[in-house]
């Protein structure tokens, strides 16, 4: 069965809007935002050197006790790949590997937390196949997780990109 991605590109919209704050927090030294009449102060973004060290984050991200109570799939190993001359990320559910491009035009820009994040929702993903890869639940479940990890002011700034593009959570 094949459920139609109406989400996807809202999806990528808000994250490159999302990630393009981050980048701003960082190269400036100024980590305050306002967003919706709030004043944020967006936390430190986790960045990886290797596919070794996303594979130690997404490993401890599954550990995480919260985690394992709230999504069974949490206890299904996930494997790390490099992804050489793509674009973008992404996690194969058949063998429950994500795979994430080094360098893409000089940059490392998926080896960082809210891809990671990204795709391990996925791989969280209880039913794969029967509902829409970028569909409402797997937005609740991938702010969950931003929330958790990262912490609730990058949760708000996502959730509030994802709603400014018209995102539907369930």
């Amino acid at each position: 069965m094949s459920v139609r991605d109406t989400q996807r590109a809202k999806v990528y919209d808000a994250e490159q809007l999302v990630r393009g704050m981050f980048d701003r927090a960082d190269e400036h030294g100024n980590r305050t935002v306002e967003m919706y009449g709030s004043h944020i102060t967006l936390p430190i973004e986790r960045r990886f050197a290797s596919v070794a060290s996303v594979q130690t984050y997404a490993e401890k991200v599954l550990t995480l006790n919260w985690v394992r109570a709230q999504w069974d799939r949490a206890v299904v190993p996930v494997r790390v790949r490099s992804r050489a001359g793509a674009t973008a990320a992404h996690y194969e559910a058949a063998d429950a590997v994500l795979a994430v491009p080094l360098h893409t035009g000089g940059t490392a820009w998926a080896l960082r937390e809210l891809v990671v994040l990204h795709e391990l929702a996925h791989h969280l993903e209880p039913a794969p196949g029967e509902v829409a890869p970028h569909g409402p639940e797997f937005c609740t479940r991938y702010l969950e997780l931003v929330d958790g990890v990262i912490g609730p002011e990058a949760a708000f700034v996502l959730r509030g990109a994802m709603l400014g593009c018209g995102i539907q959570f369930g």
